[in-house]
């Protein structure tokens, strides 16, 4: 396995183009029969993997995956880490926002300095999802001050 990154890459050494391709096309294989909206998020963990995810859509609507599901099972069943980098795109190819439980997703395995791809360029999580809640959230609820 490669050696993990000591420090999050600068948005300008990531190969945003490569990543996005990854994107699109894993968007390919999405199952979006009742929206219509594929999409496709790739991902580069701190090892220097590639990992991906589609959205997988259901009869019963609340019971769909987001593609940042898929991404981060990926992610976990391929070893762990932590995602350094990420694309999300839609049905047009063009970089796409994630939901907020897909925001949460990326913090959770990303942190606050992994970089998102968004429609308005690149972003850390801690500006996607300023004063978010995550896993130091629950250490200090359980010990109090």
């Amino acid at each position: 396995m490669a050696a993990r990154h000591t420090a999050p890459p600068a948005p300008e050494d990531v190969d945003w183009d490569a990543l996005r391709a990854k994107a699109i096309e894993i968007m390919g294989k999405a199952y979006a029969p009742y929206s219509n909206f594929p999409v496709g998020v790739a991902g580069i963990v701190d090892d220097g993997r590639v990992v991906v995810g589609c959205n997988v859509e259901n009869a019963a609507y609340g019971v769909g995956l987001c593609a940042e599901c898929g991404m981060v099972s990926e992610l976990h069943a391929t070893g762990g880490g932590t995602l350094v980098a990420v694309s999300c795109v839609g049905g047009d190819g063009q970089p796409l926002m994630p939901c907020g439980r897909c925001r949460q997703l990326l913090w959770e395995n990303g942190g606050p300095e992994c970089l998102l791809l968004t429609p308005e360029g690149v972003l850390p999580m801690r500006e996607v999802l300023p004063q978010a809640f995550g896993p130091d959230n629950l250490t200090a609820a359980r010990h109090p001050a």
